[in-house]
């Protein structure tokens, strides 16, 4: 075999294992992949087959209540267009409150209601998610205002 030969054989077998590689990249990175849908997107059904999501909008004014264990709440998450339901059990952040963006990981449950594992604040207090500032500019001001 020429030297041409092994030098050829040598970036084939490089070329054939760097494929490979990103391949199984790829792929872990596909079942570890998390989308964040609006209420909106959830009710056109782009949710649907998903076990594990992330929905993100503000959390409903007068929405929000704590249950008797004093862990678990319930409150909507909106995007003015749609709400759903979200019930979480554990310690919410400093910075959750009704009116404010949030993101909840977790699945549907049933009946529309979804079960978050958990939820997530941003730390500036004009956060808004990037599909929600469209619809907010589309909104009437009094309405977005209260937001």
């Amino acid at each position: 075999m020429t030297a041409r030969k092994k030098r050829m054989v040598v970036i084939v077998s490089a070329l054939a294992l760097l494929s490979v590689s990103v391949g199984l990249v790829a792929f872990a990175f596909r079942d570890n992949l998390v989308f964040f849908l609006t209420p909106t997107d959830v009710m056109a059904g782009k949710a649907k087959g998903a076990n594990k999501l992330r929905i993100g909008g503000m959390v409903e004014n007068g929405s929000l209540k704590r249950l008797e264990d004093g862990l678990t709440v319930s409150f909507m998450v909106t995007d003015f267009s749609h709400s759903i339901p979200v019930t979480y059990t554990g310690l919410l952040p400093n910075l959750f409150k009704e009116g404010q963006g949030v993101i909840a990981e977790g699945a549907f449950i049933g009946d529309g209601k979804f079960q978050a594992k958990t939820i997530l604040a941003k730390h500036d207090e004009k956060y808004v998610p990037r599909e929600l500032q469209e619809t907010m500019k589309k909104k009437p001001k009094s309405e977005a205002q209260s937001y």
